[in-house]
């Protein structure tokens, strides 16, 4: 990978960062918006379940952030856009599509293959019962 596609993942990735982190900013903003009293039980409940799928988005990007420091990383280490299973260079679109992958195209499709393989423990499996 040469430098000029090196400094634009970098700085896509302090993008998406920065993006991830201003939303965070934004969400705790929201929710410290002190709690109303709601005597309608279905109007908690909504309330509630609204505050846990913000939560759980909130987890999906902190994953992510730890995801892009990961990547921004990498780059530091002259890594980037090597395949940690094969060592084979990640082909830029895909790193355009998924800027913090760690794998090549064919080695993910083996993985997710893998994954979804009967008898390998993983993935959804059939269950078998005796009559």
């Amino acid at each position: 990978m040469d430098h000029d596609q090196t400094e634009y993942f970098k700085a896509l990735l302090k993008r998406m960062a920065d993006e991830i982190l201003q939303r965070g900013d934004d969400a705790v903003e929201s929710m410290q918006g002190g709690e109303m009293a709601m005597p309608d039980p279905a109007d908690r409940a909504s309330a509630e379940s609204e505050r846990e799928f913000l939560l759980s988005l909130r987890q999906r990007e902190h994953t992510m952030l730890r995801k892009i420091r990961e990547a921004l990383q990498r780059i530091e280490n002259g890594e980037y856009g090597e395949c940690e299973e094969c060592g084979e260079p990640i082909g830029v679109a895909r790193l355009k599509a998924r800027p913090v992958t760690t794998l090549c195209i064919q080695c993910k499709q083996r993985q997710e293959q893998l994954e979804t393989a009967p008898g390998t423990g993983r993935g959804p499996q059939l269950q078998r019962y005796e009559f």
